[in-house]
């Protein structure tokens, strides 16, 4: 089963200039390996691959060796197909009792995580999410489940009310104001930074989480005068993604908009691609 996300639709507009089978949400069957331990298990991988022997790789930052290969993304085939492959050392075994339709958001729950690596975020710090879609719901579910407080801002009203009744704090990001300690961008859009900056406090923490294809002119002045602390986050590790969904701290099948087969994958990225859509999956079987 395969999940499709906001940077395969961003590839479809030119993001990396990739060429080849996107999708890097995943959990699969191991039917070929060097590791004997993992043969018939069900996994899911971590999407860049390394060469494995570089200063980078042996820093334990594989995910930014400068040859890398990222799965769907960037010099390699992705989870949109029948097989996929990717390095044993990748690939990180799912408990039997989480099902496929949770075990396929591990990934982006990784790359939600992923912030809690890079910084310190307090329990009195006033967050704002700027972003109602899958990866904002997916940083908003993550912080409630660490005990922080945040709101999340967007601009679709059903998406709002359903995150909402996940137990999550919304609000039209219209009516968001200045004086926020933490905002983190997953709007999806080139514009997001600059109303990021407009919503930090002085000496606050801007987290970058959007990846798009589209570019933007930027005056860095303000991060300059209010001293912002401008953070760009990416890709976690999956292990402690995997701990929180099998305890149950988060359950993030409410957003599955639809499951689709993978000869349906067209309209698979139709439905994606509507505005009030958060998760769609494909099912490879």
């Amino acid at each position: 089963m395969a999940g499709i996300c906001g940077t395969d639709l961003e590839q479809l507009r030119g993001y990396m200039g990739y060429a080849g089978v996107p999708g890097h949400e995943f959990v699969g069957e191991v039917i070929e390996s060097a590791d004997g331990a993992l043969m018939g298990r069900r996994v899911v991988g971590e999407i860049n691959a390394g060469c494995g022997v570089c200063a980078t790789c042996r820093a334990g930052l594989a995910r930014h060796c400068p040859t890398r290969t990222v799965l769907g993304i960037l010099g390699r085939d992705g989870a949109f197909a029948d097989y996929l492959c990717l390095p044993d050392v990748n690939l990180k075994p799912v408990p039997d009792q989480l099902s496929d339709h949770i075990a396929v958001f591990t990934e982006p729950l990784a790359a939600a995580l992923e912030i809690f690596s890079q910084t310190t975020i307090a329990a009195s710090d006033r967050i704002a999410i700027l972003g109602d879609g899958r990866l904002g719901a997916m940083v908003g579910l993550a912080m409630a489940a660490r005990g922080l407080h945040a709101v999340v801002g967007g601009h679709h009203k059903e998406k709002l009310e359903l995150l909402a009744r996940m137990g999550l704090t919304v609000e039209a990001q219209a009516g968001l104001r200045p004086g926020f300690d933490v905002v983190v961008d997953c709007t999806g859009s080139a514009a997001g930074i600059a109303r990021g900056l407009a919503l930090v406090r002085p000496r606050g923490k801007l987290i970058l989480k959007t990846t798009v294809a589209a570019y933007t002119d930027l005056n860095l002045a303000s991060i300059v005068i209010n001293e912002i602390a401008l953070l760009g986050s990416r890709c976690g590790e999956f292990a402690p993604a995997i701990e929180m969904l099998a305890a149950g701290r988060i359950d993030p099948r409410p957003l599955i908009a639809d499951i689709l087969s993978l000869d349906q994958g067209l309209s698979a990225f139709e439905l994606a691609a509507t505005p009030a859509a958060f998760k769609v999956l494909l099912s490879v079987t």
